[in-house]
């Protein structure tokens, strides 16, 4: 079952791995020649590359898949938003340039880092649990520079580009708000069977081969542009 799961995870991330965070034609089109304010637009792609944006929704899978409360989902959720929305706008406004490669590799291990702590691994391995909220937070931060990091790749009229900015980073809380929505969904049908908890170990192992996966396909691609 644990390799057949595994394989699954594989697979998936194998086939969109050429889409991660990657723009498509139409899209790049409008944003090359896209001058002025145009929010609305930015907006809908901002949703749009949330939901395509994989890395980002495992690493909240994982951050959720043991939250049973909405307050908590809300706040666990909250502290990765305030974080991916500082370091998009400032990343951009700021014309802050970082390696992509390395920024997707760091959120690849974001993934890796939570499918090891839902498993209990600091606490079996270290004796000492990390402060959740914190690392939510700061991997938030990290979220946000690959966000950011694939917008710069266009050169941008500065004319309305804060508010181009927000459009997209409004698109994206849209986004991964829907995203969520069928992800708790799943969960919450999930949950009312034995096989949820029997298969927790199972589910994590196979998030963190995707991280590691993922994070393989960065690293190669860091070490051979």
């Amino acid at each position: 079952m644990l390799k057949k799961t595994i394989l699954f995870f594989v697979l998936c991330f194998v086939s969109a791995s050429a889409y991660a965070h990657g723009v498509d034609d139409e899209t790049q089109a409008f944003l090359l020649g896209n001058k002025g304010v145009a929010f609305g637009p930015f907006l809908y792609i901002g949703a749009k590359h949330m939901i395509t944006g994989y890395d980002h929704l495992l690493f909240l899978v994982g951050v959720i898949f043991f939250l049973y409360r909405t307050r908590e989902i809300i706040t666990y959720v909250s502290f990765f938003t305030i974080g991916h929305s500082l370091t998009l706008l400032l990343g951009v406004m700021a014309d802050i340039n970082v390696n992509a490669y390395l920024i997707d590799a760091i959120i690849a291990l974001s993934i890796v880092y939570k499918g090891f702590d839902n498993l209990g691994g600091f606490k079996q391995f270290f004796g000492k649990q990390p402060n959740t909220k914190i690392a939510v937070t700061i991997f938030g931060l990290f979220h946000g520079f690959g966000l950011a990091t694939k917008l710069q790749e266009f050169e941008f009229d500065k004319e309305g580009l804060f508010v181009n900015l927000l459009g997209f980073n409004l698109g994206v809380e849209i986004g991964q708000f829907l995203a969520l929505g069928l992800v708790l969904l799943v969960l919450s049908v999930w949950r009312k069977y034995d096989s949820y908890l029997k298969f927790s170990k199972t589910t994590n192992i196979a998030l963190m081969a995707a991280g590691f996966l993922l994070l393989g396909f960065q690293l190669a691609g860091y070490f051979t542009s």
